[in-house]
């Protein structure tokens, strides 16, 4: 596999685990940043405010070097842990997955609540479709408006994703191109205009 490709889920999905009457409800989430990942996990508390446990674990970057668990009050490493392990032995990054934990009133001891985190993050991450991602770079143009053809040539002959455009007498274009592709990409672009990395 290509060191610029990774693997993420497309959309969010859903799973469950019931045992001796404690659900654990487990919901996986595609993300970009840490910061998307906290706001998604306080939407949760709000949206679940009645629940015991909001435990969560994400991934993040294309060679998933960032991430965190977290515990949430249960015994330290029965739940955060096992969900991480859930995406690391999938190889997904850029993935948050959170298990709301409801109480039945029966205690499950640590190896129930690790079978239990484990088991929901599980599901959630099984009914997900993963998809092949690529790490991508991002890129502005300023040019002259007579060269605009010959750079929207490039970006049809490289498949770049424009992320803005701005077409006047001086047009600028903020671009996303796949890091492997940098190189070959900018010495095409360098005789039109002026190229910055954002």
């Amino acid at each position: 596999m290509s060191t610029d490709t990774f693997q993420t889920i497309n959309a969010i999905s859903e799973g469950i685990y019931k045992e001796k009457g404690s659900k654990f409800f487990a919901y996986a989430y595609p993300i970009k940043t840490e910061e998307e990942a906290k706001k998604i996990v306080k939407g949760l508390r709000k949206e679940y405010y009645d629940a015991r446990h909001h435990c969560s674990a994400f991934v993040l970057g294309a060679q998933g070097d960032r991430y965190l668990a977290s515990d949430d009050g249960e015994p330290s490493n029965s739940a955060g842990n096992p969900i991480l392990g859930q995406i690391r032995s999938r190889e997904l990054t850029n993935v948050l997955v959170v298990v709301v934990r409801y109480f039945g009133g029966t205690k499950l001891g640590v190896s129930g609540l690790i079978h239990a985190y484990k088991t929901s993050a599980a599901d959630a991450l099984d009914n997900a479709e993963i998809v092949q991602e690529y790490e991508k770079c991002i890129f502005s143009i300023a040019f002259e408006y007579p060269e605009m053809d010959k750079v929207m040539r490039q970006v049809k002959v490289h498949e770049l994703d424009i992320v803005s455009q701005t077409f006047e007498i001086s047009c600028e274009l903020v671009f996303a191109v796949r890091k492997s592709k940098v190189e070959e990409v900018l010495k095409e672009l360098d005789d039109f205009g002026k190229l910055k990395e954002l």
